[in-house]
């Protein structure tokens, strides 16, 4: 029976980076984890043997750590375009076909120090001193094929709550259904988000200010959250999605992963006591797990469903 190799690649995961800039008494860090994935002709190296067509990984490593030397990382989405496109652009015979890069940034904020007295009078920023950001990381993820780019960005971990503003009822009840309808309760989620923007890399568009998007997209997801009553956790997410959309221009659709956190009351009449929304058990496994899309009118949709 005859065998055929279907879709490959390879590449190197992982690639963890951490870039000083040192030109002035405040410096500036960057913190990444960069993995580099390439398909192309490469049938020879599966089939064969023949290495003849096989860029190590050891050598998409290296030039990880050289371009963030030679050109700074002044954001992740820059930063993944320029490797993308020297991966495709640049390999020698034009062997590699299609370049993936998957990005995730950790963020570091500057230590605030007292000044003055005792007191505390005042506060300034560390200029070289930084402590790590939370549980939130940043994402992005590159694909460049020679023609076009695709530019999906997104953050993970983000972990929000409402203690009220938040209902559940009315829904569908059959045999197995014990939970009770809800008038006032917690809403938490853990976000994952991924938003992919119109840009295409083409010559006569310029490049989305992609640190300032980010923190636009991430500023109304938040203020969506916050500002919806909700009445089920789909509701929020369409209002989360629809926000960022009506305020960011560069943003053609956005998927949201929204885990359920649930909080449950504690039964503290045992002791006597009346829990009155105040004392509530915070579970961790099972949860809920509501997933969609938003996207413009007239966009075909192209964030893989995972």
């Amino acid at each position: 029976m005859a065998h055929v190799l279907g879709q490959n690649q390879y590449g190197k995961a992982e690639n963890r980076i951490v870039r000083v800039r040192r030109d002035s008494a405040r410096h500036e860090i960057k913190d990444l984890n960069v993995s580099v994935s390439l398909s192309g002709a490469f049938e020879d190296v599966h089939l064969t043997g023949s290495n003849a067509n096989c860029l190590p990984t050891d050598t998409a490593k290296n030039t990880v750590y050289a371009f963030a030397k030679k050109y700074g990382i002044d954001s992740a989405e820059a930063f993944g375009i320029l490797l993308a496109r020297h991966f495709v652009d640049a390999t020698e015979r034009g062997v590699v076909h299609r370049a993936r890069i998957r990005i995730e940034e950790y963020a570091w904020d500057r230590i605030i120090h007292q000044t003055g007295n005792s007191t505390g009078s005042g506060s300034e920023e560390a200029g070289h001193s930084f402590v790590r950001r939370g549980q939130e990381v940043r994402t992005t993820e590159i694909v460049y094929d020679g023609d076009s780019l695709r530019v999906i960005s997104g953050l993970t971990d983000l972990i929000v709550l409402n203690s009220t503003d938040s209902e559940f009822w009315g829904y569908l009840k059959d045999g197995y259904t014990t939970l009770r309808e809800a008038y006032d309760r917690i809403l938490a989620t853990q976000v994952t988000a991924r938003w992919r923007y119109g840009y295409t890399g083409r010559a006569d568009e310029a490049e989305p200010p992609w640190d300032r998007c980010y923190a636009q997209v991430r500023r109304h997801l938040l203020e969506g959250f916050a500002d919806t009553y909700s009445y089920s956790l789909q509701q929020t997410l369409h209002a989360m999605g629809s926000r960022v959309l009506d305020h960011s221009a560069e943003v053609d659709e956005i998927r949201l992963e929204l885990p359920n956190k649930h909080h449950f009351l504690v039964d503290l009449e045992p002791f006597g006591l009346k829990n009155d929304n105040e004392v509530y058990y915070a579970a961790d496994r099972m949860y809920g797990l509501i997933e969609g899309t938003v996207h413009r009118e007239g966009v075909v949709p192209l964030i893989p469903v995972t």
